[in-house]
């Protein structure tokens, strides 16, 4: 049967209208997230050197809020947030801001460790470093100072402080996060030193409670995927790599109040990742290596 020609035209201007609110929807949204990004830009001071990559910036910008409101949809324990890498792809990401060029000492525990003896049950419940004033928010590269940017390993770190005489300020030595040569006579002005380092026993996390418990100790993390990118806050949980790249401090444990229980870590990427430069990562989990790795390589320096 033929469709009269005033219905056949009415339904057209029923599609047109449709597609056009559509269209219109979507250009809103297009515009709401240009201001968005027009905003990010201006609270994190970032600028492109044209239009070309400005244009290419925002669509990474939207593929990565689009990202984060899709996982904040779920039932997680934690949450992510726009940070300062959320105009990054996270190949560009993981390429800036972890350590593919980690390297392992071939052997470990140069002077045993001390703690061997302590019971985990006579442990405090929670620990937070930041109480006793020996931790703030900051820099810190365990690996960076023995090889530069290809990588390292914190306990190369460890015997360049000791060999060094000690450790300057990032105020009177900032990091350039480039390679060059040392600049001795700066370094020289030691604030702080050394008089050796022990290892945790690896993939233990019982002994890393008890070395945590005395004093903070350096971690490393498989810390380049996009969770790790935007992570923005609570005790982060799952699946997680082990592929090493990323050095950060452990600086406490506690328990949330449904029971989760958290490692407290200090990472160096400033106040506007994570809980203000911090993050917690779930404690005492099956897999042995620890969460994201975290208990694979442990190190702490001595007195």
């Amino acid at each position: 049967m033929a469709i009269p020609n005033a219905l056949l035209l009415a339904i057209l201007g029923c599609i047109c209208l449709c597609s056009s609110t559509v269209l219109s929807a979507r250009k809103l949204g297009d515009a709401a997230m240009v201001e968005r990004h027009e905003q990010w830009m201006v609270k994190y001071n970032r600028a492109y050197k044209d239009d070309t990559e400005k244009a290419q910036r925002f669509e990474v910008f939207k593929a990565n809020i689009a990202f984060i409101e899709s996982f904040n949809a779920g039932n997680h324990k934690f949450w992510l947030g726009v940070n300062q890498f959320t105009d990054l792809t996270n190949d560009e990401f993981r390429a800036s801001k972890t350590n593919k060029g980690l390297k392992r000492s071939s052997s470990r525990a140069p002077t045993g460790f001390r703690y061997n003896n302590v019971s985990t049950d006579a442990l405090p419940a929670a620990v937070d470093w930041r109480t006793k004033g020996v931790v703030v928010v900051g820099l810190f590269r365990p690996w960076l100072q023995p090889r530069g940017c290809e990588g390292g390993e914190m306990d190369d770190a460890f015997k360049f402080i000791i060999k060094n005489g000690g450790l300057t300020t990032e105020a009177n030595y900032p990091y350039t996060a480039q390679d060059g040569q040392c600049k001795t006579s700066t370094t020289s002005n030691s604030v702080a030193t050394i008089k050796g380092y022990e290892d945790v026993p690896a993939n233990d996390e019982s002994s890393l409670m008890k070395a945590v418990a005395n004093q903070p100790v350096s971690v490393a993390v498989d810390g380049g995927d996009a969770i790790f990118q935007h992570y923005s806050g609570g005790v982060m949980t799952g699946s997680c790599g082990t592929d090493l790249d990323h050095g950060i401090v452990a600086i406490g444990y506690g328990m949330t109040s449904d029971g989760t229980k958290f490692w407290l870590l200090k990472n160096s990427w400033g106040t506007t990742w994570g809980e203000s430069g911090y993050l917690r990562m779930e404690k005492d989990i099956s897999d042995k290596g620890g969460m994201c790795g975290l208990a694979m390589q442990p190190s702490y320096p001595t007195e």
